[in-house]
Order: C-alpha cells, then sequence, then structure tokens
C-alpha cells in the first residue's frame, strides 16, 4: 500500500520510481516553436467559440505555447474592436497539458463572455525548456505572470479586468501568483494542490519531519549524479487491485480516452526524479493571507486533497500575524458528491469516462463570480 501511495504522487509531479522513457523532444528549436495545427484535445470544440494557437515569453526567455479561446462574436482580427473583454488565464493540472482539463476550462469560460488562454507550462507540452519535463516554484509562477503579460496586450482585452484559474497543483501556484501580481483581479484555486507542502511533507503531512525530509534528500542528491535525465513515471499503470481510490480516479483520467493524451507527463512517463525538487524547500502560501483581490477556492466534498483547499481558505483568511484585509471576496466552495479528478472535466457516471456525464464543475458559478470582480 506504501508503494502505491508513493506512485500516486507521481499524478501531480511528485516522486517515485519508474523505468526511463525517452521525452519526445519536438521542440528542438526552443525560439520557434513546432506547434500541432489539429484540433488533437480530449474534449470537442464549442460551436460558440473561436479557438487559434498562439505563443508568448516569459521573462526567464522561454516560448509558452497556448490555446486562445475567444466568444464567437469578438472579431480579434478587427483593428479597433470596439468592446473591450474581460480575460482568464489557466493552467493544470500539474504534469499533464492544455489538451486537457485546463483547455476545457478555458472554452467553458469563452462560452460565457471571456477571453481565455490555457497554456502549456515552461518545459512541458509544446511549449520551449530543456531539460523537458521538469518544474521550478518561481519559473511556474512567472509562467502565470506571463501569461497575464499576454493577455493584457491583447487589443480586444481589458487589462484591468483579467483573472486566473489553476487546477489541482497549478492551484497553489495561482494562489502564489495572485500574491505576487496584483494585476490579477481573480482567482480561482480548483480541486488545488499546494505543490510546495506536498513534495516536502508527503500526503496529509505524513512525512513533515527532519528525518524523512533527510532521507529525501539524500535519494535526489546521489539520483542528480547517477542519472539526472532518470523520468519518475506517470500515473501508476498497470493498476494495482488494491490502490486507493484516488489512485484509481487520476488512472481513469489519465490513463484512458476520457483524459489521455501523448504528450501529458501524467499519461505517460511523468517528470524527469529530480524535476520537482526545488518544490520540497520552498514554500507557496506564505503571503496568501496578503492577497486583496478575490479568490475562490473551489474542492469536491470527496476528494482526498480536499484538506489542501480548506487549509488555503483558512490561512488566507485568518492566517499569519494579520488576518487578511479583504476577507469578504474569498470564498471556499465544497461540490457534494465530487472527487478530486471530477473537477477535471466534470466527471461520468462510470469508469472510464463512460456513462452519463455528471457535470460536477459549476460552470455558471465561475462565470458568475468572474464576472462580478472582473468589472
Amino acid at each position: 500500500m506504501k508503494k502505491v501511495l508513493l506512485t500516486a504522487m507521481l499524478a501531480v509531479g511528485v516522486l517515485t520510481a519508474c523505468q526511463q522513457k525517452e521525452i519526445n523532444k519536438s521542440n528542438d528549436d526552443m525560439t520557434t516553436l513546432q506547434l500541432t495545427q489539429e484540433w488533437d484535445k480530449v474534449f470537442p470544440l464549442s460551436e460558440n467559440v473561436n479557438h487559434r494557437k498562439v505563443t508568448f515569453e516569459t521573462q526567464f526567455g522561454l516560448t509558452l505555447a497556448a490555446d486562445l479561446y475567444t466568444p464567437k462574436d469578438l472579431d480579434v482580427e478587427a483593428a479597433a474592436p470596439q468592446d473591450l473583454y474581460p480575460a482568464i488565464a489557466v493552467s493544470g493540472p500539474f504534469g499533464a497539458t492544455k489538451e486537457q482539463s485546463s483547455g476545457l476550462y478555458a472554452m467553458r469560460m469563452a462560452e460565457r463572455g471571456f477571453v481565455a488562454l490555457a497554456f502549456d507550462p515552461s518545459f512541458t507540452g509544446e511549449s520551449s525548456g530543456e531539460p523537458r519535463r521538469t518544474a521550478s516554484p518561481d519559473i511556474n509562477t512567472e509562467d502565470f505572470m506571463a501569461a497575464v503579460d499576454y493577455l493584457s496586450k491583447l487589443s480586444f482585452v481589458d487589462a484591468e479586468k483579467v483573472g486566473i484559474i489553476g487546477i489541482c497543483g497549478w492551484g497553489g501556484i495561482a494562489l502564489n501568483a495572485a500574491a505576487a501580481d496584483t494585476r490579477i483581479k481573480a482567482t480561482v484555486a480548483s480541486t488545488m494542490y499546494d505543490m510546495t507542502r506536498i513534495s516536502g511533507n508527503g500526503y496529509y503531512d505524513a512525512n513533515d519531519n527532519e528525518a524523512d525530509r533527510h532521507a529525501a534528500r539524500e535519494a535526489l542528491s546521489r539520483q542528480r549524479l547517477e542519472d539526472p535525465a532518470k523520468m519518475a513515471g506517470g500515473v501508476v499503470d498497470p493498476l494495482p487491485e488494491e490502490a486507493p481510490q484516488f489512485v484509481k480516479d487520476y488512472y481513469d483520467y489519465y490513463k484512458t480516452p476520457r483524459g489521455y493524451h501523448e504528450r501529458s507527463g501524467n499519461s505517460n512517463d511523468g517528470w524527469r526524479t529530480i524535476g520537482t525538487q526545488a518544490y520540497a524547500n520552498a514554500r507557496f502560501l506564505h503571503y496568501t493571507n496578503e492577497i486583496r483581490s478575490a479568490v475562490l477556492v473551489m474542492h469536491g466534498e470527496k476528494a482526498h486533497s480536499r484538506y489542501f483547499g480548506e487549509d488555503a481558505y483558512r490561512y488566507m483568511v485568518e492566517g499569519g500575524a494579520k488576518p487578511n484585509p479583504v476577507p469578504e471576496n474569498k470564498q471556499l466552495l465544497i461540490i457534494p458528491g465530487a472527487t478530486h479528478c471530477d473537477l477535471y472535466d466534470g466527471g461520468f457516471t462510470e469508469p472510464m469516462g463512460k456513462g452519463e456525464p455528471k457535470n460536477l464543475i459549476p460552470w455558471d458559478t465561475l462565470s458568475d463570480f468572474f464576472s462580478k470582480y472582473l468589472q
């Protein structure tokens, strides 16, 4: 059981071991990306939105690939659009790509009148960065802020009305970005993980002690010399019979037609074993109790990760030496009956994405939240 739990951490980019496989390095030219132009998402394109591939730069000199979704009535080619639209940048889950959950969230927001950008983080998917599938707390936070840069400069976007959505591990990154960047006027953290907390403490803080952290640091330090390119593996496959339910939920999304994608680390060989090493020695939420802009933390009632969202919300409102200066625009939304992965795509009544959709993501509630605070 302990081995299965360790393997489960791979679904959000934390460490275990698996046979190394070669990463697809299609972006050998890190300046000019070779973007897939055909529709290759795990969801169908809505007839109520327009879509196009775009790229933008980060302050670390990396080029990120993204999908821009816009309302059907918005002419992005117009020389001087009469109306400026509110905009939302979306990323996550940690280890996923824009063809999965983040693209779905962006498309649903575009259906509701927002300009929405789903992007691949640095070193992943179609975005640039070598070595592939590695991560950094500061670089990933910058990814979100660079997406805000990009949206703010579009001729049809109101730069004073920009928000972000972070899913799973990117929920914690979104809160960190909102604490750092006052241009972000509204933030949604959906089914969130705090990647720094789980990297340093393990699930449910079971390894929150010096001895366990030291052992993990020793293992990673040896790995850097033995084989720094070794991959840590994605979602466990084949699925053990004794796997916890949340591991089965990860498998059900990432390893089946419901959510599988060839560029997704979680669907395939995961992260470099040392690729998330810096997360264990960092902490994301230290200044979130000073976020003055609006925040909605959304979690499933039955999610194994629910404690991340509830603790993040509690600290954001009450934590630190002084309570948050603007607590009234902070919300915690618990979705009845929902598991962690149900908030990736709404969930299904049968495994493998079969049966009727559950539609557990409250799209109109998210739209109302952004409409209220992106005024």
